[in-house]
């Protein structure tokens, strides 16, 4: 009997603990799983990182071409025979300076055919000490620039280089066709006119009147009356020496004019006394230098 009512005592004992086992085995479960769960993600291979694609290779950027002075691409390049540089030059300032017609006048006298605009041969003349393209020019076209046209017209590779002695042909008559005679101002018809007195009498009597102009101040008269002058070139050749004299004090004086309107910004008369002293002389650099940055500011001054 006392062993029947023992075994009833320890089964509440049991039934009492049997739930916390189970949640303690249902709680150390889960942990495992979560364990493993992690240690698989951190063996997990890792998702390769995508490249980005490369940039598309940026445009080239063309860099305008620098615009270089009138008096540069004269020097540098027309007169040493480099007429395709000298071309490309003349077109890159033209775009910066379209109303400039010593420019334009040089890029026809480039481009135009020189038999056609000259006409045929009629004479030939014998270069003397001293003579250049732009002497004769003035001389026969009646415009000292000119000279590019005649010295293509005898199919010079360098008009720089004259030497005396040589042979040039001259066109049949002094009128050219075209652009190229608009820009000469009608100078060649004009030096072709006859006169009472002979042309060494009238070259001479020029040379004075160009001198007294320049005394009384009047520089663009002066320059005028010296491009008839040397229009008239026998009274040049019986006194060389002296024209040349009074053709440098002639074009020294009415370049220093011109600066002074230049810097009283007169940048209108400054720039007409320079093409007047560029007529005379084509290659002085001065005033193509002064007369580029006068063009330079009356541009920047439009645009204000």
């Amino acid at each position: 009997m006392t062993m029947l009512f023992r075994s009833p005592r320890r089964l509440p004992s049991i039934t009492v603990g049997m739930p916390a086992v189970v949640l303690v085995l249902f709680v150390l479960g889960g942990c495992a799983q979560l364990d493993r769960l992690r240690h698989r993600g951190d063996h997990a291979p890792a998702t390769p990182a995508v490249a980005p694609p490369p940039p598309a290779p940026a445009a080239p950027v063309e860099t305008p071409a620098a615009v270089r002075p009138l008096g540069e691409i004269i020097n540098d390049d027309l007169q040493h025979g480099r007429y395709s540089e000298g071309e490309a030059a003349l077109r890159t300032y033209l775009a910066a300076h379209p109303k400039d017609r010593l420019a334009q006048s040089m890029l026809r006298q480039l481009t135009a055919d020189p038999q056609r605009t000259l006409g045929p041969v009629g004479s030939t003349h014998v270069v003397q000490a001293g003579e250049s393209y732009s002497t004769l020019a003035q001389r026969y076209l009646g415009d000292a620039r000119l000279f590019l046209i005649l010295a293509r017209y005898n199919q010079s590779t360098q008009p720089a280089l004259l030497r005396a002695g040589e042979k040039l042909r001259l066109p049949a008559s002094g009128r050219l066709s075209g652009d190229v005679a608009a820009e000469a101002g009608g100078g060649a018809a004009k030096s072709g006119r006859a006169s009472v007195e002979s042309p060494a009498a009238r070259s001479q009597r020029l040379q004075r009147e160009s001198l007294q102009l320049l005394g009384a101040g009047q520089e663009t008269q002066a320059l005028a009356r010296l491009d008839a002058a040397l229009a008239a070139d026998p009274g040049l050749a019986s006194d060389r020496n002296g024209a040349e004299a009074l053709r440098q004090r002639v074009v020294a004086s009415c370049h220093q004019r011109a600066i002074v309107l230049y810097r009283d910004q007169k940048l209108e008369p400054a720039i007409a006394l320079w093409d007047r002293v560029l007529a005379v002389e084509p290659s002085y650099e001065p005033a193509l230098a002064y007369r580029a940055r006068a063009l330079e500011l009356q541009r920047r001054l439009k645009q204000l």
